[in-house]
C-alpha cells in the first residue's frame, strides 16, 4: 500500500506540475503507464476466428471460390500475352536447367537414386503451379528437407533396401496431408512459437552437417552416416588413410567454378545467367572429362531410368508413425522458409498472398507427388531468387520448369550415367555454404551488436531524438536516456550491458542541462523499438537492477509495447523495478527523474539511502514534497517548474 501510495504523488505532484517560462506556462502531465490487458480466452478467440471465417465465406462470390480453390486462375485472368510470356518462358527454363542437377544432388544427400530427385522436380513443379498461390517460388528437392529424409529414414532401414524408397515416398504423402491439414484450418500461425534463434541454430547446424556429410564424394573413401557433427568429423579423420587425391581435385575444382559463378552471378547484373548456369556447368564438364579419360578412381552416378513416373500408391503405412515427428518438422520447414520467401517475393511484386492458401499449395503438390514417386518436396530459396531475377510474372515459368524436367527424364536420363559424383557434392555444398560462412557471421555480429543511441530532448519540444544526429538535443545531468534498436535476446544481451556499464562510467561531459550532479542517477531504457525479449533479457534487467541498486542507480522503462510489457510483469520484472518507473512516454520519466536529481546534494557520493530506488522507500520525500506545495488551509499555491526557469525551452 505504501508503494501504490507513493506513486500516486508522483503522477499528482508531475501532473499537477508546469513549466513557467518568459512566454507562458507549458503543463507537464505524466501519463501513467497501465497494466496491460489480460489476452484474451482461447474460447473468444475461436469464436472470433470463425465468426470472420464465416462472414467471409458467406460474402464470396462464384469467382472468389475460383480463386480459393485454383490460385493460378488469380493471373491467368489477367495475363498480358506481350508483357509476360517472354519472361515466364526465360524464367522458367533457366531454372529448370538449374533444377536437373540439383534435384539429382538432392536425391543423393537424402539416400535416394538421383531419378526419385527427378522426380521431385516433376509433378510437385506442374502441381503447385496450379494451386500455389506464389508465382515466383521455384518448388522441388531442396538440401535441409533431403537431410531430414536421410537422417530419419537411415536408422529405420539400409538406404539400399526397397523400404527405404517407399518410406521416403510416403512421408511426401504424410507431409502434404499435414501442410493441407494446416493450410485448411488456418494454422500456420502456430510456427510463430518457434524461436528464431533456434531456427538459425538449426540451419546452420543442418548446412554444416551436409556439407560433412557430402566430403565423402571428395576423399574417395566411405564416412559413417550421422546427423551429428562430432561423429561425422572423428569419421572423416580415421579413414585420411585412404584419402585419393583425383576426386578431391575434380570436386575443389568444381566447388570454385560454383562459387565463382554465383558470386558473379549476383553481383554483377550482365553476369546474371551465371548464377542459374553455375549447377549445370560441373555436371558437363565432368561428365565429359568421365566419358574422355574414364578415370577409375572417380565414382560416377550410374543408370537412371529412362521415362516418366507411373502413378503408385505409397506403401508401407506401418512405419507411420514413426515417420510423424519428421514429417512434422519438414512441414514446419516448408512454413519458415517456402512461405517466408513466398510473401517475400510477393511484396516484391507488388501482389497478396495467403500464406495458409500457400501451404495448402505446397500440400497438394506434395501429396500428388507421392503418388508419382516423389520424396518432400518444398520451396528453394536459391532457384526462387533466381526465377524473380530472371523476370518471372506468373506460374507460367513453373509450368515451363516441370516441362524442362519432364524433358531430361524422357530423353536426357542416358546422359546422366557418367556424372561425377564430386560433381553433385560441390553443387550440395555450394547450395549450403550460402547458410554459413561469411553470411552466418556477419549476422552474428549484426544480431550480437544492436545500435544503441543516447537521446536528447529537442529544443522547443517533448521529443527525445539521438543526440548524434540531432547534436542540439538537451540532455541532462545525472540522466541518460537509452534507446534500443532491436529486439533483446540472448545473443545481444551482454553487448547491451556492456554499453550501459559505459553510460555509467563516461558521463558526457558536453550535458548543460540541470544540476551537476556528477555522475548517473538514472537510466531510463526507451523500449518502442524493442518487438520481443526472451528469458535472458528478462533476466538481464533483473541483474542490472540487482547491480545498480546498491551504487544508487535507478532504471525507469518508457513506451513498451504491449507484449513486452506483458512478459515484463509476468516476470517479475515491474514488480522488482517498480511499477512507477515505467512511463508512456520519455519525456514524462525524464521530468520525474529530474525532480529527483534537483532535490539531491550534489556533493554526496551516491544517492542517499535508496534514493534512486523505487519511489516508495521514498515516501517521506514526495510527502514533504507535496507538504511543502500546500498551505495551511490545504489549497495549492502556484507550482514551481520542473527545470530551472532559464531552462525551458
Amino acid at each position: 500500500m505504501e508503494g501504490s501510495s507513493a506513486s500516486a504523488d508522483v503522477i499528482r505532484v508531475a501532473s499537477s506540475s508546469s513549466l513557467i517560462s518568459d512566454g507562458g506556462s507549458l503543463a507537464v502531465k505524466v501519463i501513467p503507464l497501465q497494466p496491460p490487458p489480460a489476452p484474451p480466452s482461447l474460447v473468444s478467440q475461436s469464436a472470433e476466428v470463425y465468426g470472420r471465417w464465416a462472414a467471409r465465406v458467406c460474402s464470396m462470390s462464384a469467382m472468389d471460390w475460383m480463386e480459393l480453390l485454383l490460385p493460378c486462375t488469380r493471373w491467368m485472368r489477367n495475363y498480358r500475352l506481350r508483357e509476360y510470356l517472354q519472361a515466364d518462358l526465360m524464367a522458367g527454363i533457366t531454372v529448370g536447367v538449374m533444377l536437373v542437377p540439383q534435384s539429382m544432388s538432392y536425391a543423393k544427400l537424402a539416400s535416394l537414386n538421383p531419378i526419385y530427385g527427378l522426380y521431385g522436380g516433376f509433378v510437385p513443379v506442374f502441381v503447385y503451379a496450379i494451386f500455389g498461390s506464389s508465382r515466383q517460388l521455384a518448388v522441388g528437392p531442396v538440401a535441409l528437407t533431403s537431410l531430414l529424409v536421410s537422417n530419419v529414414l537411415t536408422p529405420i532401414v539400409d538406404p539400399s533396401d526397397k523400404l527405404y524408397t517407399e518410406l521416403a515416398i510416403l512421408m511426401s504423402l504424410m507431409v502434404g496431408i499435414f501442410e493441407c491439414l494446416m493450410g485448411l484450418l488456418r494454422l500456420g500461425w502456430l510456427i510463430r512459437f518457434v524461436n528464431h534463434s533456434v531456427i538459425s541454430g538449426f540451419t546452420t547446424a543442418s548446412a554444416i552437417v551436409i556439407a560433412l556429410s557430402q566430403l565423402k564424394y571428395f576423399v574417395g573413401y566411405s564416412i559413417v552416416r550421422s546427423s551429428k557433427i562430432i561423429p561425422l568429423v572423428k569419421s572423416i579423420i580415421a579413414g585420411a588413410g585412404n584419402f585419393s587425391w583425383p576426386p578431391f581435385v575434380m570436386g575443389s575444382i568444381f566447388l570454385a567454378i560454383l562459387l565463382v559463378m554465383k558470386h558473379l552471378g549476383k553481383s554483377r547484373k550482365k553476369f546474371r545467367s551465371l548464377r542459374a548456369a553455375g549447377p549445370l556447368t560441373p555436371v558437363i564438364l565432368g561428365t565429359v572429362f568421365v566419358k574422355i579419360f574414364h578415370p577409375d578412381s572417380i565414382s560416377v552416378v550410374g543408370d537412371i531410368p529412362q521415362g516418366l513416373p507411373k502413378f503408385s500408391i505409397p506403401t508401407g503405412f506401418e512405419n507411420v508413425k514413426s515417420l510423424i515427428p519428421t514429417a512434422l518438422l519438414i512441414t514446419g520447414v516448408a512454413i519458415l522458409e517456402s512461405v517466408g520467401i513466398a510473401k517475400a517475393l510477393a511484396v516484391k511484386n507488388g501482389y497478396e498472398l495467403d500464406s495458409n492458401q500457400e501451404l495448402f499449395g505446397l500440400g497438394v503438390a506434395n501429396i500428388c507427388g507421392s503418388f508419382f514417386s516423389s520424396y518432400p518436396s518444398t520451396g528453394s530459396f536459391s532457384r526462387s531468387a533466381v526465377n524473380n531475377e530472371s523476370g518471372a510474372r506468373t506460374g507460367l515459368s513453373g509450368i515451363v520448369m516441370g516441362i524442362i524436367m519432364s524433358c531430361a527424364l524422357l530423353f536426357m536420363t542416358p546422359l546422366f550415367t557418367d556424372i561425377p559424383q564430386c560433381a553433385l557434392a560441390a553443387i550440395v555444398i555450394s547450395a549450403v555454404m550460402g547458410l554459413v560462412g561469411f553470411s552466418l557471421a556477419f549476422v552474428i555480429y549484426e544480431s550480437a551488436n544492436p545500435h544503441i543511441a543516447v537521446l536528447g530532448r529537442l529544443p522547443g519540444t517533448t521529443l527525445y531524438r539521438n543526440v548524434v544526429q540531432y547534436p542540439e538535443a538537451h540532455t541532462y545531468n545525472g540522466i541518460v536516456v537509452i534507446r534500443i534498436d532491436a529486439p533483446i535476446y540472448f545473443a545481444n544481451i551482454s553487448c547491451i550491458k556492456d554499453r550501459l556499464r559505459e553510460y555509467e562510467l563516461n558521463v558526457d561531459s558536453s550535458t548543460t542541462r540541470g544540476s551537476d550532479v556528477g555522475r548517473i542517477y538514472f537510466i531510463i531504457l526507451e523500449m518502442s523499438p524493442v518487438a520481443y525479449i526472451d528469458s535472458s533479457a528478462v533476466q538481464a534487467l533483473k541483474d542490472l537492477h540487482q547491480e545498480y541498486k546498491p551504487r544508487g542507480i535507478q532504471i525507469a522503462i518508457a513506451n513498451p509495447n504491449q507484449g513486452v510489457h506483458l512478459l515484463l510483469s509476468r516476470a517479475g520484472v515491474v514488480d522488482l523495478i517498480g511499477a512507477e518507473w515505467f512511463f508512456v512516454r520519455v519525456h514524462d520519466a525524464v521530468q520525474v527523474c529530474l525532480r529527483h536529481v534537483q532535490n539531491m546534494n550534489p556533493s554526496s557520493p551516491k544517492v542517499s539511502d535508496n534514493t534512486a530506488s523505487k519511489p516508495k522507500r521514498q515516501f517521506s520525500f514526495l510527502q514533504s514534497l507535496w507538504n511543502r506545495q500546500r498551505d495551511s488551509d490545504g489549497t495549492t499555491p502556484a507550482e514551481e517548474p520542473l527545470l530551472p526557469h532559464n531552462e525551458v525551452v
